[in-house]
Parts: C-alpha cells; structure tokens; sequence
C-alpha cells in the first residue's frame, strides 16, 4: 500500500468516511458510486483564510480579513460524438464587513458555472480532431493573460456561446469562438457580504469573440501562437462601453530539467473605450501589453529554477487629449505572474512598469517552495495605479509605487485528494503610494494566506 493510501486510510474515521473504497490512486466520488463510465461526477471544496494588514487602497483604513469557501460540482455525460456537461460553482466569503473591498470577484453563491453540449465533430476540417461546444463554459487561452479560467480567484470568469476547437494531429490548434461574456450577480456590496444567491446573466449588449492558433514544435522546442479577440459593448451609463479589439503574438519555450525556457508575448489594443462607468466621452483607445522572461532549471537535487521577467502594460498619458491609452487585460488571470489576489492582489495588468526575479524549488515529490520579488513602477506618472485606486492628476507623486516580496510553500498531502497552500506577501511603499493626494497612510502591506483544497 502506497504511503499516500495509507494516511488516506487512517483520515477517513476522522471524516467519517471510513467504509469508502480504496483505490490505488486517488479516490474519486464517481468511482464510489459505481456509475457507469459515460457518466462521471466530481468535486472540490477549497477553503482559504486570508489576512491583511496596511491597506493600500484609496479610501480604506486598517486591516482586513476573509475566509473564502468555493466548492464545485461537476457532472458530464460522456458519450460519443455528443456529450453534456455542467458545473455547479458556489462561491462564498465571511469575517468580511462594510470596510472590506469586496466585489463579484470574491463572492458568486451558488451559481451554474457551465452548461454546455459537446460535439466531437470528426473530420470536419482534415489532418485532427474538430470539437464544438454549445452553451456556458470556462476556458483558458494561451498563457492566461487575457482569457482565463481563475485559480486563486474566489470566482470564475464564464462565458455563454460558440466555441470551436481543432486541435492537430502535430501539435497545432486554432480556436474560434463567440461569447456573451456571464456577468456575475449580485454585484452591490450589501448583497455581497450577506451572500445572496441571484442567478447570473448575459446578453447582447456585451459580446466577446475571437480566435486563438498555436503552432506545433518549432526548432529549439519553441511554439509560437497568434491571436485576436475583440470586446464589443454598448455605450451605455451602465458599462465602460468598450469596444476593443487586440491582436497579440507569443512565443515560449517549456521550462525543463536541465534547460532554459523563455516566454515573450506582445499584444496592441486599439477601439474606444469610457475611462470608468457613468456618462463619460468616448475615447479612442490605444495600448499595449509587454511580457519578457526566462529561466532556467538546474539538475541538482530539488531542481531549482530561477526566472527574471520583465512585464509592462501602458497608462493613459493625459486625461484632457481624448485618448484612453490603459491597457485592459480583459477576462485575464494575474496571481501566478504578480501574487495573491483575494482581499490583496496590488498589483494589476496596467499602467506598469515590472521587473521581477523569482526562484521556485521541490525539495521533495508533491512539496514546492517558491520566492518571487518584483520592482514595481507606474508606466504613467498621471494615471492611476488601478489596484488600489490611487492617481496623482499631477504626476509630481512620481512612478515608484512600491516593491513585493512573496514567499509561498504547496504540499501535496494526499495527490489527486488534498492539498495545502501557504504564503505571505509584503508590499514596501514607493513615493507615488505615500505622496499622492488619495493615497491610504496606512504604512506597508502584509498579506498572508492558509488554504485546504480537497478533490473528490
């Protein structure tokens, strides 16, 4: 018996489970049941606590606190060509109160989070497979930094529609799809902190479509992709009434034992836009996104890896010229690259200007410990540093917002069944986040989290 079965065997008492089967992997809620193999079912159920001292948002005092619980179901009916799928999200947090920065980021109970059928589609277009799916799913695109299905997240990003996947025979795919993008409810403070369950929507009034293509294997182990996504929004009091579209190109190399790994992504953005919510001009809208890294992984015990990185996103350079140059990170994903999020997650994909370092280290199977440092500067000395809310119309606060030390250690205590996640951050103030007329005089930011995720 594997030592992973074996505490597994001696926590099931504990939670009452002791008269479930053991496999010799992880056990699976399906499996117990004894359905059928075209019809599989599973779970998660992840609680984190999170604490944070010094907060650096505008308008906000003290501290704060937030204990997350997200738990999700899943259910598909596994036939071929045609399959059905649905996932039931419910995503929740208490300890927070009126002076906690909460939003549908954090909180979205009880919720359909997917609902969509599968078609496998055969040769439809030649030389792989061609899958299309009807109806609500998550998805993640490239790297993350744009489309993304949230991890660290309390709540998911979904989108209702088309989605149509080829995926090579080589290697290669292209993706095409058009969404209503799922805009989650409630989405006003009171609700959010009482966790009143509203059923979620989406209409025509916002639609997100586009196309993704990934290369097969290039020479020296490097893929490349392309693509373009377009947001569509009406002009309304309502919405920022954007209507961008974002053509982008990366390139990267896999991290590896023994070898080097890059990633390089660039991506323009152009359209109109409103600089907030509310009766507000529109704007022409132009900026970009810059992303730079490698690393490499030493063979030595506990393999090693460093990284350095380098990330911008532009800020608007004027509020008076008519332009709108922040880049928006649309439906992206931010906690692997710039830390926590949660009730913390300072630093965001826009009017930045980053270098960073890491070095990330597994001194055993299914244990990983992870250091990360970043620089953190204003592309634009007017805009605001949007995290927190804090502009200098002026520019005379200057572009150092601040430097961030993160610390993180994951265990893997019973593979495919429970896992632990730990981490503290540290944001040291620069002179834009103690000068600037709105900032929070609350001194330098702790942040720290515990985390249990179980998988059934």
């Amino acid at each position: 018996m594997s030592p992973s079965i074996r505490r597994l065997r001696n926590l099931l008492p504990v939670l009452g489970l002791a008269s479930l089967p053991l496999t010799a992997g992880p056990w699976r809620l399906g499996e117990t049941l004894g359905l059928p193999e075209w019809l599989r079912v599973a779970g998660e159920q992840r609680t984190r606590y999170e604490t944070l001292d010094g907060q650096f948002r505008a308008g906000r005092q003290g501290g704060d606190q937030a204990l997350a619980l997200r738990t999700s179901l899943t259910a598909e009916l596994n036939t071929h060509p045609v399959g059905l799928f649905t996932e039931i999200l419910d995503a929740r947090e208490y300890l927070t109160d009126v002076g906690s920065p909460i939003d549908n980021t954090m909180v979205n109970p009880l919720e359909v989070l997917q609902a969509h059928v599968r078609w496998e589609a055969g040769d439809l277009v030649p030389g792989g497979t061609n899958t299309l799916k009807l109806g609500r799913e998550t998805l993640d695109l490239g790297n993350r930094r744009l489309v993304a299905r949230n991890a660290f997240r309390n709540t998911i990003n979904a989108f209702t529609g088309a989605d149509w996947l080829w995926s090579g025979n080589r290697g290669d795919s292209v993706r095409a799809f058009w969404f209503l993008p799922v805009q989650r409810l409630p989405d006003d403070a009171t609700s959010l902190l009482d966790n009143e369950i509203v059923a979620d929507t989406q209409d025509l009034d916002r639609q997100f479509l586009g196309m993704h293509a990934t290369s097969r294997k290039l020479a020296a182990d490097l893929r490349a992709e392309v693509y373009w996504y377009t947001l569509l929004e009406e002009n309304d009091p309502t919405s920022r009434g954007r209507r961008l579209h974002t053509p982008g190109f990366r390139t990267f190399r896999r991290p590896g034992v023994g070898k080097f790994d890059l990633e390089i992504e660039s991506a323009l953005q152009r359209g109109t836009s409103k600089s907030g919510i509310g009766n507000l001009p529109e704007l022409d809208h132009t900026a970009y996104l810059l992303h730079g890294s490698a690393g490499y992984t030493i063979d030595v015990p506990w393999t090693p890896r460093f990284e350095v990185a380098y990330d911008q996103a532009s800020g608007d350079g004027s509020a008076s010229d008519g332009r709108n140059q922040r880049f928006d990170t649309l439906f992206g994903a931010r906690r692997w690259e710039y830390g926590p999020t949660g009730i913390y997650g300072a630093i965001a994909r826009a009017n930045l200007r980053s270098p960073g370092v890491s070095l990330g280290v597994r001194p055993r199977k299914g244990l990983e410990a992870s250091g990360a440092f970043r620089q953190v500067w204003l592309d634009s000395a007017v805009d605001a540093f949007t995290a927190a809310g804090v502009r200098d119309a002026s520019g005379k606060a200057g572009v150092d917002a601040g430097r961030q030390l993160e610390l993180r250690l994951r265990w893997e205590a019973l593979p495919g069944n429970l896992r632990f996640d730990t981490g503290v951050t540290w944001f040291l103030r620069g002179d834009f986040l103690r000068l600037a007329p709105n900032a929070a005089r609350n001194g330098d930011t702790t942040y720290a989290y515990f985390e249990a995720t179980m998988t059934f």
